[in-house]
């Protein structure tokens, strides 16, 4: 029995058992874990759709490939893109719903109780707010007549198509999508990517840690000597030299008002690679990119690929479910990615504060407040205050007895441009439009990186606040005196139009055209950038591999192809096992009890492949070696994991350090017995058995059936093939495209939604081998088609 007749099965069984919302809640774990980048999540139930289709902006077609990634062809734009709605729809109806619901601010109205602290925070925040200010930014423009077109699409399927099953099980329907429904998405992948509250944090750290210990963990850059312009990078340099902007003191925060802050923070994933090297150093003669981005791995996958041609614009690549465009991919003339910059873009303000007014400037202000009501199903609704101050957001909470604030400026909660951008690129013709096109690129702050027949070209997008502190720059890793209008940004105005002009000129950001090659792992930009951009970066793992074997190949004088990138995206050689095992097998002796796990460490190649005993065991003793260090001193301080400092110091600590106990040696040592004996009793063999594809349904804990296929599966969170420890995250997409011939490309699942569909989870198995599938400019023959017909035809 094939496993589509399977699961037509098991539709059966849960209609005949009669399953509905109250068994299968959909609010189990949601809050952590639905919508893109941020979490995972579920599928849409894509019935069977007519072989024509009703098109109020004239004729389309769909025609489906082997991987049912919809090949969209038209000669009206308009045509095409209600086509790409009704495909989208088709296939992802209910993640695109429920994503909207989070960032609106309306999940408990259909998940019940548990969404209620979600949609206080989602509200206070007023992430519609923002996305109706980028609505009006866009008036009048191709961007909304093309987006007004796609959301015709969206609802004609709402109307007629097969509603996804999920929307039974959680005893809700859809409503009508809308354009600032698709800019919520677009909000939604924009805070994910750049939202945070490390600055309360860091109050909270320094605080209560010794001033050196916060230094060393938390200031220092990271030594590891690969930032992405490193010195004597070729080519037109931008962004360079200048002051990493001073430091400030960092008032008290409550630490519980931080923890429940963070519950609403994207999670600090640290991934993303892309790379490309110049014709100068190919085969071929011309450019090639490899791209992956590092995300929360779901079912479905968040990613949603699709091709658009209409006319001489012809774009293939990937898309969020609820952007009309194609955001990472390429066109016929180049190919184009990005990855997160880390870049500081969120500010936070205290006040003093009496009943419905705020102090600013010398006087008292009332709050521009509005009633907002949580509509909560099966439950008693809430009624709040949505306040915000001249600086942006409000957002207070009562903790132990007393009400606690922070006001939150944040560069997405301006109208913002990224709609523009995005439809742009797929536009472009060469390296000066895709430059163009970049500059509207409002948020989020990312790493582009382009590459067409001739160039090579890398530059941080996004608005960057510049801060000053009595005329000098300085950085925002501090609470801020929203009172006395410490450091504010020049020409922004919260959910308005800002002119931006006390942000980072574009021309002084960095960037590079034309390097030999380059490479990006989410490390800092550069060493010494003109204006300071951030402070949380990753800790340089991936992109000191990256470069490393960049340099090697390049210096070796073979050219790099196709086969070269792939086997660099599937690179799992893990430098902390590099650092860190020498000194272990100083530290251990072999004994009868680890002796085979002390020789294979003794043989090892540092690769964190999934048939590997040594990595199975340095993963354990890693985790082993990371709690013994931090965690008695942590608790000490009434700080969580959650609070602990990345790897880099971890790894690169003192052997004397106190963290140590002064005797990092012995820390080794203890750590490598407690992992044998876990690996044993476990009854594991190789790093296969333990790190294992997990990528759930939302209501695969009631019916595991969902659930996609368990996979061994190499990587860390630290090299270059990426998945995080519980294969929950990682690289959520693979692409590579030489510009000289056919792109390659994967998703951790299926391009359908639907459980009943033979492409449920049909690159899966692809994706955990690091095999790719093709990523052509080609129309399949003899495929599922669609046809879309204009209403006068």
């Amino acid at each position: 029995m094939d496993r589509y007749t399977t699961r037509r099965g098991l539709l059966g069984a849960i209609v005949g058992a009669g399953v509905g919302g109250a068994a299968l809640s959909p609010a189990g774990d949601l809050l952590d874990s639905f919508a893109p980048p941020s979490g995972r999540a579920w599928r849409t139930t894509r019935g069977e759709v007519p072989e024509e289709v009703s098109s109020p902006h004239g004729d389309a077609t769909v025609t489906y490939d082997d991987y049912h990634v919809p090949h969209v062809e038209a000669d009206d734009e308009l045509a095409a893109y209600y086509a790409v709605g009704y495909a989208q729809a088709a296939d992802r109806l209910f993640e695109m719903d429920l994503i909207r619901r989070l960032m609106d601010g309306r999940l408990a109205a259909a998940v019940g109780e548990r969404g209620v602290e979600s949609d206080v925070f989602h509200a206070k925040m007023d992430f519609r707010g923002a996305a109706e200010a980028s609505r009006e930014a866009l008036a009048g423009s191709r961007v909304e007549t093309v987006s007004e077109a796609y959301v015709d699409g969206v609802n004609a399927y709402i109307d007629s198509g097969p509603e996804p099953l999920e929307f039974g099980l959680a005893g809700y329907d859809a409503r009508k999508w809308t354009v600032v429904d698709t800019l919520l998405v677009g909000t939604q992948i924009s805070w994910g990517l750049t939202g945070s509250f490390a600055p309360l944090r860091r109050a909270v750290l320094r605080e209560r840690l010794d001033a050196d210990d916060y230094r060393r963990l938390y200031e220092e850059p990271f030594d590891h000597g690969a930032p992405i312009l490193r010195e004597g990078t070729d080519g037109e340099v931008s962004g360079v030299g200048g002051s990493p902007g001073a430091a400030g003191s960092l008032r008290g925060v409550d630490p519980s008002f931080v923890d429940w802050l963070s519950t609403h923070e994207p999670p600090r994933l640290w991934g993303s690679n892309h790379w490309a090297v110049s014709g100068e150093h190919t085969d071929s003669g011309s450019p090639i990119l490899a791209y992956d981005p590092h995300l929360t791995l779901m079912a479905p996958p968040v990613w949603y690929e699709q091709r658009v041609t209409v006319g001489d614009v012809d774009v293939r690549g990937a898309t969020f479910p609820g952007i009309p465009f194609v955001i990472v991919g390429e066109n016929r003339h180049g190919a184009w990615g990005f990855t997160n910059t880390g870049a500081d873009v969120v500010d936070h303000y205290t006040y003093e504060v009496d009943g419905d007014e705020y102090r600013y400037d010398g006087e008292w202000r009332e709050f521009d407040a509005e009633p907002r009501t949580i509509e909560v199903s099966g439950g008693e609704d809430r009624e709040i205050q949505v306040r915000k101050t001249v600086h942006g957001a409000y957002v207070d909470r009562e903790v132990d007895g007393e009400t606690r604030h922070v006001g939150v400026a944040w560069t997405g909660m301006s109208g913002t441009r990224e709609s523009q951008a995005i439809y742009e690129f797929g536009r472009t013709t060469g390296v000066d439009d895709y430059r163009e096109a970049i500059r509207k690129m409002d948020v989020p702050t990312q790493n582009a990186l382009y590459v067409d027949g001739e160039n090579v070209y890398y530059h941080v997008t996004g608005k960057t606040p510049i801060r000053r502190d009595d005329g000098e720059v300085i950085r925002g890793d501090r609470v801020f005196d929203g009172s006395a209008g410490e450091a504010e940004w020049d020409g922004f105005e919260p959910f308005g139009q800002s002119d931006w002009s006390g942000f980072v000129p574009f021309e002084e950001k960095p960037g590079v055209l034309n390097p030999g090659y380059v490479g990006t792992a989410n490390q800092r930009p550069v060493d010494d950038p003109t204006y300071p951009i951030g402070q949380e970066y990753a800790s340089g793992f991936r992109g000191a591999r990256i470069y490393e074997r960049l340099d090697s190949r390049i210096e070796g004088g073979d050219p790099v192809d196709a086969e070269f990138m792939q086997s660099l995206q599937n690179d799992t050689l893990d430098i902390r096992a590099r650092m860190l095992v020498p000194d272990l097998l100083d530290a251990i002796e072999p004994t009868d009890d680890n002796e085979q796990w002390f020789r294979a460490l003794e043989e090892w190649d540092y690769r964190m492949d999934r048939d590997s005993e040594a990595a199975l065991v340095f993963h354990r003793f890693y985790e082993q070696f990371r709690e013994a260090t931090w965690r008695d001193d942590f608790e000490a301080l009434d700080l969580d994991e959650e609070w602990w400092p990345q790897e880099w110091p971890l790894v690169t600590l003192p052997e004397d350090d106190p963290f140590f106990g002064g005797d990092r040696a012995a820390v080794l040592a203890e750590a490598f017995e407690a992992a044998v004996e876990e690996v044993e009793e476990e009854g594991w063999s190789v790093y296969g058995d333990y790190q294992r594809t997990t990528i759930d349904h939302q209501f695969g804990g009631q019916v595991p059936a969902l659930n996609y296929p368990r996979y061994p599966v190499g990587g860390t969170a630290y090299t270059v093939f990426n998945v995080h420890d519980d294969a929950g995250a990682g690289s959520s997409w693979r692409q590579i495209s030489p510009m000289d011939g056919p792109s390659l490309s994967v998703i951790p699942g299926g391009q359908s939604g639907s459980y009943f569909s033979a492409h449920y989870d049909d690159q899966l198995r692809m994706w955990a081998d690091g095999e790719y599938k093709s990523m052509a400019f080609e129309t399949p023959d003899d495929s599922e088609t669609v046809s879309f017909r204009g209403e006068d035809g």
